[in-house]
């Protein structure tokens, strides 16, 4: 039945699979008992079915569970204790409860090399989702100086071709990407795709994540066409070898469906959108977080159409959801505030968009730190904002707050830095400050120049 269940998590069935595994811990725990060393592990496995359900409160009641008593019969240092706690960190990170699972992720890491070694598989891993959780709280230069430790050992420890080196690779990537260092990740990106392609086959899971995974790096270089292409081989592949309602073929159309927004192709674009928004309803409910994503996805659609209407009463709906389902100040119910403050912002709803604005910048404050680039895009929102109320000298002080974090941060070239000098720009020539305004825009253009060349 365990085995069946594993069978129905990896076709995407959850529901199945819990109904399953409920019926094995009530077995195991009824023939067993609660303590025994396979009662505790379908408890980790029905866990880990809830996360990936979006129940993110029941599986942290089993992580915990499982935790507490693996601590008291195997004590504190036994392989399956740190197996729960990297576990619980996971829930953890879900629920954007990121410092928590820092700690959590550091004392797996800490214990595993004491007890295993620094370049045991084991150890890697840990490391591996540490540096997850450091990107996810905006430190990406630990999270890259990780991400390379753990890439240099498996190359050397496994071979530049080992799946678990190419893990590495995709990972380092994605760090690249985060920090909009585009170029380095499209060369990783391609780097990995070729050798999955070569080790793995062409239609292996990990090759079609990675072909994902290129698309969107070239999509966010403004590369569409070629992007368009990988999405739609993807998709068809997917589609193929797992069937139209896998949750990887969704995920798959609604990439595809990013990047038909994009390109301003609206119909294609919204027509996708509706297609993986009613399979998602069907599939895993109307409360399910990838169904929300789907939400927010269509709720743009709206926005770029100047449907605001639709939009604002679907953003409304996923805010909603997700301020009952995660909380206030989960990271995906502060993306919900600010969407549906940019659609407050569109219908000239300024007040209601200020508000909720205000809102989003005090919780990324809170709960990431005044520097996370989460905190900075609020106060650029927010400036944006003031500039559409004409309060032009409190949007000025905000864009020279954040130019000022990105230059220190990022550094006077980086992407994210120029975006910020360029807003400010604007906002001087809205004030009348031509002077102040061209000598931004020539630094600008001399900057972009030198980087064409």
């Amino acid at each position: 039945m365990g085995n069946l269940a594993s069978t129905f998590v990896g076709q995407g069935k959850f529901d199945e699979a819990e109904k399953l595994l409920i019926q094995v811990l009530d077995l195991c725990t009824k023939l067993l008992g609660l303590e025994h060393p396979d009662t505790l592990t379908n408890m980790n496995n029905l866990a880990f079915t809830f996360s990936k359900q979006g129940n993110l409160e029941e599986a942290e009641k089993l992580n915990k569970q499982v935790l507490n008593l693996r601590t008291k019969l195997v004590g504190p240092e036994h392989s399956d204790t740190l197996v729960s706690m990297a576990n619980l960190a996971f829930t953890f990170s879900a629920k954007g409860r990121y410092e928590e699972a820092e700690k959590l992720n550091m004392q797996v890491v800490n214990q595993r090399t004491k007890l295993l070694g620094p370049q045991h598989p084991n150890t890697l891993i840990s490391m591996n989702d540490l540096a997850v959780n450091l990107s996810q709280q905006g430190k990406f230069e630990e999270a890259e100086k990780l991400n390379m430790q753990v890439l240099d050992l498996r190359r050397n420890l496994l071979g530049p071709e080992h799946p678990h080196t190419l893990d590495s690779m995709n990972m380092l990537a994605l760090t690249f990407s985060k920090q909009r260092n585009f170029e380095e990740a499209e060369k990783l990106n391609k780097q990995v795709l070729n050798l999955r392609q070569k080790v793995e086959g062409p239609e292996h899971p990990n090759t079609l994540r990675n072909m994902n995974n290129l698309a969107l790096n070239l999509s966010e270089q403004g590369k569409f066409e070629e992007a368009e292409k990988l999405n739609t081989q993807v998709l068809n592949l997917c589609t193929k070898l797992l069937g139209p309602q896998h949750p990887d073929t969704l995920v798959s159309m609604s990439n595809l469906a990013v990047n038909f927004l994009a390109q301003g192709k609206f119909e294609e674009n919204e027509k996708l959108n509706l297609q993986v928004l009613n399979l998602r309803r069907k599939l895993l409910g109307t409360e399910h977080p990838d169904t929300l994503t789907s939400m927010s996805n269509l709720a743009l659609t709206f926005s770029k159409q100047g449907n605001f209407d639709k939009a604002e009463k679907l953003n409304m709906q996923v805010l909603n959801l997700r301020t009952k389902l995660l909380g206030s100040e989960h990271p995906d119910t502060l993306v919900s505030m600010n969407n549906l403050a940019f659609t407050f912002s569109e219908q000239g709803k300024f007040e209601e968009a200020e508000r909720l604005n205000m809102q989003v910048l005090n919780l990324h404050r809170k709960s990431l730190g005044p520097e996370h680039p989460d905190t900075l895009a609020s106060m650029s929102s927010l400036a944006l904002t003031f500039s559409k109320q004409g309060k032009f000298e409190k949007a000025e002080r905000l864009n020279m707050q954040v130019l000022n974090l990105c230059q220190k941060l990022l550094g006077p070239e980086h992407p994210d830095t120029l975006a910020s000098m360029n807003n400010l720009a604007i906002t001087f020539s809205e004030q009348g400050k031509f002077e102040e305004a061209e000598r931004l825009h020539f630094h600008l253009l001399n900057v972009h120049t030198h980087q064409s060349l």
